[in-house]
């Protein structure tokens, strides 16, 4: 009987429990709480597939910094 309900209503049972906590979620962490772990959720995966593709840096650290010390030398 269950295997017959859940292969029927498999999707349906699993969007409600869903549903049902990510509620409970918002109504104990708050919603911009939420949305901030969701932001954070988001950098780490964007930063994660970016090295996974062996993409280029985001932001060009080695550039930046041998730009600023040959602009700012202390003792020239």
């Amino acid at each position: 009987m269950w295997r017959e309900l859940w292969i029927t209503y498999g999707g349906r049972i699993t969007g409600v429990v869903t549903a049902l906590f990510l509620g409970f979620i918002y109504l104990f962490a708050g919603f911009w709480d939420m949305l901030f772990f969701a932001l954070l959720l988001w950098i780490g995966y964007f930063f994660g597939k970016q090295r996974d593709i062996s993409a280029p840096p985001f932001i060009p650290w080695q550039q930046i910094m041998a730009w600023l010390q040959s602009r700012w030398r202390i003792f020239k």
